[in-house]
C-alpha cells in the first residue's frame, strides 16, 4: 500500500472514531454538527484512499489540490479503472454529504431518530467499503467497545420520517406560533430528500413554506417526500451487528447525473409510476382537450389543478421546474368544458383573472 493510501485511510478511521464517539457522548453540545462533520470527513479520506489504492488520481491534472467530495464519488462509482461504489451507496453518501453542508454552513435540526438512521448507515457503508476495496475488517482497527453507536435499531427506519412528518403537522397546527420549529425539522428532511433526488441546493425559506402547506394539507411522504418515498432503509442483525443500508424499491431506477450539471449530485432517484403518472406538459395537455394554450391555463385555473395531486405535480431538477400533468388532467377539464361551458370558463379565470396558473 502507498504511503499516501495508508495516511488518508488512517485519516478516515480517525474521523470515523471521533464521529462514534461524539454520537455517544452525554453532552449534546455541538454533538449533530460533529457527528455530521466528522462522519463526512471519514467518507471523503476512505473515498480517496480507495481510488488512490484501486490505481485511480485524486488530482486533475495542473491542480495543486486533491479532487471534492462529489468528484470522488462520481469516480469510485463510474470509473472503470477504480469503480467500487454502487448507486445505492452513492446516495447513502450524497445524504450524509448534505446535512453536513447544512450544518457547515448554516443550520440544521435534526431528530434524534434521523441522526440514528443516517451515522448507522454510514458506519455499515464504511465497513462495506473497508471490507470491499482493502480486504480489512472494521472490527480490527476499532476497540469493540465503540463499535455499536446503538444497541436498538429501528424495526421500520421509513417510519422515523412519516413520524418527523406528522410532528411538523402538528407543529402548524392553528394557534400553536411554532412554524420556526417547523421549519427546521422540515429542513433535514428537504436536505435527504433533494440529496436522493440528485439535487444540491439548500432549501430556501420559500421552499420550506411550501413544504409547510404541503404538510398541513395532508399529503403524506410519497407527496411532500418523494426522494426518501423511493427508496427504502433495510436493517440487518441487532446490537453490535446491526447492519443498515439505504436500497432502491423495484421499479425505481438510480441514474448518474451528468457532470457539470448545475446544481445537482451525482446520482438522482426517479420513480418511474409518477413521471409515467405526471406524463403531460402543458402544450401536451392543451391538445388533448382541444383547447389553445391560454384557454387550458383558464380551465387549469378554474379548476385549481395545481391543488389536486391526482392531476397536477411540479417537478424540480437541480434549478429547473416542470410543470406535469396527468391523463386525469384531460378528464376534469373536459369535464368542466360540457358542463360550464369555456365561454364562462375564460370570462372567470381568462389571463390576468382567477387563480394563479399551474
Amino acid at each position: 500500500m502507498k504511503k499516501e493510501t495508508k495516511v488518508l485511510k488512517e485519516k478516515a478511521l480517525n474521523s470515523l472514531t471521533l464521529c462514534v464517539g461524539h454520537f455517544n457522548s452525554t453532552s449534546d453540545t455541538g454533538r449533530v454538527e460533529a457527528v455530521l462533520h466528522f462522519l463526512d470527513h471519514s467518507f471523503e479520506m476512505l473515498l480517496k484512499a480507495a481510488i488512490l489504492h484501486r490505481g485511480g488520481k485524486i488530482r486533475d491534472r495542473g491542480e495543486k489540490n486533491t479532487i471534492g467530495f462529489d468528484a470522488c464519488v462520481r469516480r469510485a462509482l463510474s470509473d472503470g479503472q477504480v469503480q467500487f461504489l454502487a448507486d445505492e451507496q452513492a446516495l447513502t453518501l450524497q445524504a450524509i454529504n448534505g446535512l453536513r453542508d447544512a450544518a457547515q454552513h448554516h443550520l440544521v435540526d435534526i431528530s434524534e431518530g434521523h441522526l440514528y438512521l443516517h451515522a448507522q448507515a454510514g458506519i455499515t457503508l464504511f465497513r462495506d467499503l473497508l471490507d470491499d476495496v482493502f480486504d480489512d475488517r472494521l472490527r480490527d482497527y476499532l476497540p469493540d467497545r465503540i463499535l455499536p453507536i446503538s444497541t436498538i435499531a429501528p424495526l421500520d427506519p421509513i417510519a422515523l420520517f412519516t413520524e418527523e412528518i406528522d410532528e411538523v403537522a402538528r407543529l402548524l397546527k392553528p394557534g400553536t406560533r411554532r412554524r420556526m420549529e417547523a421549519a427546521a425539522r422540515l429542513r433535514s428532511l428537504a436536505i435527504v430528500d433533494g440529496a436522493l433526488r440528485g439535487e444540491k441546493l439548500q432549501p430556501s425559506e420559500a421552499n420550506l413554506r411550501n413544504l409547510g402547506k404541503k404538510v398541513a394539507q395532508g399529503n403524506g411522504l410519497s407527496d411532500v417526500f418523494p426522494g426518501i418515498a423511493a427508496v427504502d432503509f433495510v436493517t440487518e442483525g441487532t446490537g453490535p451487528t446491526v447492519s443498515l443500508r439505504i436500497a432502491k424499491k423495484e421499479g425505481v431506477p438510480v441514474h448518474l447525473v451528468p457532470e457539470g450539471a448545475e446544481d445537482a449530485g451525482v446520482v438522482a432517484v426517479k420513480r418511474v409510476n409518477e413521471l409515467d403518472f405526471y406524463n403531460l406538459s402543458h402544450a401536451d395537455l392543451a391538445r388533448h382537450v382541444g383547447l389553445t394554450a391560454p384557454k387550458t391555463t383558464a380551465a387549469v385555473r378554474y379548476l385549481d389543478l395545481a391543488s389536486e395531486p391526482d392531476c397536477y405535480r411540479e417537478v424540480t431538477i437541480g434549478k429547473s421546474s416542470f410543470k406535469r400533468y396527468s391523463q386525469k388532467a384531460i378528464a376534469a377539464i373536459q369535464t368542466a368544458v360540457d358542463e360550464v361551458g369555456i365561454h364562462e370558463i375564460w370570462e372567470a379565470c381568462g389571463t390576468g383573472k382567477g387563480r394563479p396558473s399551474a
